[in-house]
């Protein structure tokens, strides 16, 4: 278990179980408007976390006025666990120092961490020993199963439009509500 949120760090670092997104992920990136459907926050939340170096979109920074940023899936999973964060009152700052531990470990293994906090540290844990030994200490604390925020932000940009990095070809979602974006791609084939 490392403690994350309080300037301290406990243990060495885990073996990487490596499980990358699916196949052809590292093509796609998602615009912001895309990214704060999917993580539940604001345009305004998005730009002052790019602007501020708390969750930077990895695909693409925004280069001046009228260029877009382009998120990968990783990153949209971190901004809706920044976004949980805050719901349940943690401390920008100790979000900060979470998502600095999160981008020195590479972001690797995301899908089988639970992040742990009392409000005022986060803690990983990566076994459901490490969860009962934090419980055991007899304060209260919340958790976040990063694998479901994982499932949640999967299933959210399944319905979204994502741009493939190489060519900028739009990627339209699995929405059957969306007739427009139905018309476009039929009448592209």
């Amino acid at each position: 278990m490392r403690s994350i949120g309080d300037g301290t760090a406990a243990g060495g670092p885990y073996p990487l179980h490596g499980s990358a997104p699916g196949p052809g992920a590292e093509t796609v990136g998602y615009r912001g408007p895309t990214a704060c459907a999917a993580a539940g926050i604001t345009y305004r939340q998005l730009d002052y976390w790019a602007r501020t170096g708390l969750v930077e979109p990895s695909v693409r920074p925004a280069h001046g006025s009228g260029t877009q940023r382009l998120y990968s899936f990783r990153d949209v999973v971190v901004l809706k666990i920044v976004k949980r964060f805050l719901d349940t009152g943690v401390a920008l700052q100790n979000i900060r120092a979470a998502v600095q531990h999160l981008r020195a470990r590479g972001f690797q293994d995301l899908e089988r961490m639970t992040l742990m906090s009392d409000g005022a540290t986060v803690h990983e844990c990566t076994s459901p020993d490490e969860v009962v030994s934090l419980l055991q200490g007899g304060q209260g604390v919340f958790g976040i199963a990063v694998g479901v925020v994982w499932r949640d932000v999967e299933a959210a940009l399944s319905q979204l439009h994502g741009e493939r990095v190489d060519t900028g070809e739009t990627l339209i979602g699995h929405n059957p509500a969306d007739e427009l974006a139905r018309r476009r791609r039929d009448r592209a084939v």
